[in-house]
Order: structure tokens, then sequence, then C-alpha cells
């Protein structure tokens, strides 16, 4: 995943670290039973810097992984030791119940001859593992962004579908430096990590690394509150959640969005009140991009109203379009405007409407299995819409002079189901950079 925060100034703490674990003016102690396979591949060092209540620096250091810590004797290192999340002893404890018995199914595996009986002690072997894990994982929790505690087993049914995630989901530099900033009221600026010890196929000793896709990839979203895509000194892209407004409402019921979280993440960057360079509706998922500066913000203003700005959306539409007869590529006009009677609906009118054009690329049909475990057909869609307009994808979807078929689990113009989402994505945006001028594309796959 891509690093979420400004990575130079951490990284020259974690290379002071290394360059003091080479001298031995620290040292690398074990906290618990570790192989000796685990104990020669290495670790990441990470660092963090943060600024407390009364703007001081705050340097933060850690090791991956629970069995490991650094010692500093004398003192050497200006900053404080992040310790795990769990400790060994605790997750010797949440194993110790089944671990016997696995060792025992282990050895009667490894004596048996008989096929069918030896998967069957497999499958014993499997649930009990899968339980050991699940009690481990109980474990874990997770100060975020807000101040609020979040749980690995609550994280897990939002970004892994209530799946137990990988073993040391938690125990990686990032989530550990973050928690324990959100625990004691730091704001992060700088972390980076840094791969310690000797070179494999896959990690070189001394090369910085993002935070992993397997594991942190599932818990910093949520620690953070942003899903981020991409970020300079001038611009920020995210993947914005179904359900988060984009930026604040009216009310305090209403504040929570995307742009107020940006601001409080990134409070020291930040320059402008109102970061956003465009709107998602709260139901719709996918990119989204905001400013840190003025200049960017204008600069981005600027290129979505020469047009310079191409979006293209996924949306999967309740029924079979080409029973309606409608091609696989095309483009319409319609045109919409508010109905002030019922807000913040939109209705057709072709004579005081706004022009919306929009293309599509039908991409197939399938079964679409809904929360409450009915299926129907649905078409898988493309739109690339070619102007701005409000509710635009879900109106060309739904609205008679559209398609007359509406994107499942929309709730202002179709039927939404308990549990349900809108099925509308904004997969991918393409515009000149606004420091650079330079074209760039950033894409997010459509989690439906």
């Amino acid at each position: 995943m891509f690093p979420p925060f400004e990575e130079s100034l951490a990284l020259k703490e974690c290379r002071k670290i290394i360059s003091l674990l080479n001298e031995k003016r620290i040292t690398l102690e074990y906290t618990g039973k570790i192989s000796p396979e685990r104990a020669s591949s290495g670790i990441m060092i990470g660092a963090c810097l943060s600024k407390n209540d009364i703007d001081e620096t705050v340097r933060l250091y850690t090791v991956s992984g629970n069995a490991r810590r650094i010692v500093d004797a004398e003192n050497t290192i200006d900053g404080f030791f992040v310790e795990p999340i769990v400790s060994t002893e605790k997750i010797t404890g949440a194993l110790a119940e089944n671990d016997e018995e696995i060792h025992r199914l282990t050895d009667e595996i490894n004596a048996c001859e008989d096929v069918l009986k030896k998967n069957e002690l497999k499958k014993q072997r499997e649930k009990l593992t899968t339980e050991s894990l699940a009690k481990v994982h109980d474990l874990y929790s997770f100060h975020c962004f807000n101040g609020k505690v979040k749980s690995l087993k609550e994280i897990s049914a939002v970004t892994n579908r209530g799946k137990l995630p990988p073993t040391g989901t938690g125990d990686c530099c990032a989530p550990k430096l973050l928690d324990y900033c959100y625990a004691n009221r730091l704001m992060p600026f700088s972390m980076c990590e840094v791969f310690y010890g000797n070179d494999s196929e896959t990690k070189k000793s001394g090369q910085v690394y993002d935070p992993c896709d397997e594991r942190c990839g599932l818990i910093l979203p949520e620690i953070l509150g942003l899903e981020v895509l991409y970020r300079d000194s001038h611009i920020c892209v995210v993947n914005k959640q179904s359900g988060l407004l984009s930026v604040p409402g009216r009310g305090p019921e209403k504040e929570d969005s995307i742009e107020k979280r940006f601001r409080l993440i990134y409070a020291d960057a930040v320059e402008i009140k109102q970061p956003a360079v465009h709107r998602l509706d709260m139901e719709t998922s996918g990119i989204m991009v905001l400013a840190f500066t003025k200049e960017a913000h204008r600069a981005m203003n600027m290129a979505f109203e020469r047009g310079d700005v191409q979006k293209e959306y996924v949306a999967l539409l309740d029924g079979v379009l080409a029973r309606k007869g409608v091609p696989r590529h095309g483009q319409n006009e319609l045109y919409f405007r508010l109905d002030v009677n019922n807000r913040p609906h939109q209705i057709w009118d072709d004579v005081n409407g706004k022009k919306a054009i929009t293309e599509w690329n039908i991409l197939g049909v399938e079964k679409y299995v809904a929360p409450d475990g009915t299926r129907t057909d649905a078409t898988r869609i493309q739109y690339i819409p070619h102007t701005g307009r409000t509710h635009q994808l879900r109106l060309v979807s739904a609205d008679s002079h559209g398609f007359g078929m509406p994107i499942i689990g929309d709730t202002l113009y179709g039927h939404c189901k308990p549990g349900e989402r809108l099925m509308l994505h904004a997969k991918k945006i393409t515009f000149p950079h606004p420091a650079t001028g330079e074209k760039v594309t950033f894409e997010c796959k459509e989690p439906f």
C-alpha cells in the first residue's frame, strides 16, 4: 500500500538506528521463542516523527514482529521504543489451550498411512488451529485517528469480509507506531520502514519498503480513517468508502467526512479549509482527490473546468440491459434538474434541466448475491461521464429516459435491501498533475 506519510525525515531516524545496531551500541533482544530461520531472516526497522499537544517533535521507533525489541542500555537513541500491540506472553497463553492437541494430531498425521483417516485428522487440526488463531486475533485492538479503539475482529468485518486476517496482522511497524501515536494524542507527520538483516529474494538490507498489502493493507485504512492511494506535497488521492460523506454536511451528525478526516490526519500539511477538489455521493465509493495547497486546489479546479479530468466508474445494474436492446457501447445526453419539492432528488426536464453526457460500455452479465442471500441477474457496466451533474450516473441508470434500470442498492432511485450498499464505484481518474502538468492516472478496483 502507498505510504500514508512523508518518509524522508523518518528514514534518517531508521538509518541512525541501523548504524547503532551495526556498531553494537544497541542490540536486538528476543522476548519469546523464535525459530532459527526467522532469527536469521531479518526484520523491519520502523520510525515515526510526530507532534504532541505543545508542538514538540516526538520520535518513535520499533521493530516488526512481537518477539524482538531494541535494547538501548546507553540511551543513545533520541526517542521512545514502541512495544508490540500484544506481548508474546499473552499470545502464548492464547495458544496454550489447543497447543498440545495440535502437536499430538501432527504426530499422528505424520505416522498415519491411511489416506482417509489422514485427511480427517488434518481437518481436526485445522479446526483447532483456526480456533487458536481467532483467540490470538481477539487480543488485538488499535487506537484510531479519531480517538476510538477498534478491535482486529471489528476491522476485519469491514476490510476482510469477516474472514480471519493473516497471522502476524498488527505486528508490522506501521500499525504499532500509529497505535502509539493515537493512544497518546500525537500527530504523526513522517513515517518510514527499512529492512535490516540478510538479503533475500524479496528484501534487501537498508532498503525502504511500503507498508505491506497483505496485513497492513487490511488495518491501516481503518486506523487512519483513509485509504491513501497516492500522496505528495501537493495532492492526496484516496479510496473513499461507501457510506461516508465527501465533505461535511450541516449539523454535527454530518461532520464526519473524507475532507474532515484528511484535515485532521494531515493537520500540519493542509493549507486550506476545503481541500476536496471534487465530490462523490455518500453512497458511492472510489477515487477522490484532495489538495494540500491553495495552488494545487486552484490548478485542479481549472483542470475540471477545462475538461482535462477524465473519470471512469463501474456499476452493477439491477437486471439485464441486453434484454432492453441496449447496445454494448454508446453515449447519451439527458437533461435533469433538482426536484425542489423532493430534495435531493433530480428529475427529467428537457427545457430547464442541465445536460448530462454519459458514455457507457457493458462489461457483462453476472449473478449478484444480496446480503440476504437472494440471487439476481445483474449487468456490470462501465460509465465514462463527460459532464459532472448531480446523481448523473444514478439517473442515467434508473430514469425512464435513460436505461430504466437502477443501480443495485440505490436508496434514491431504486431499492436498497438491508445491509446493501450502492453498487457504484469511481474506479479511475486521469488529470494533469497540478504542480508538474504531467498527466497522471490513478486506478482502484471496485470492491464488488
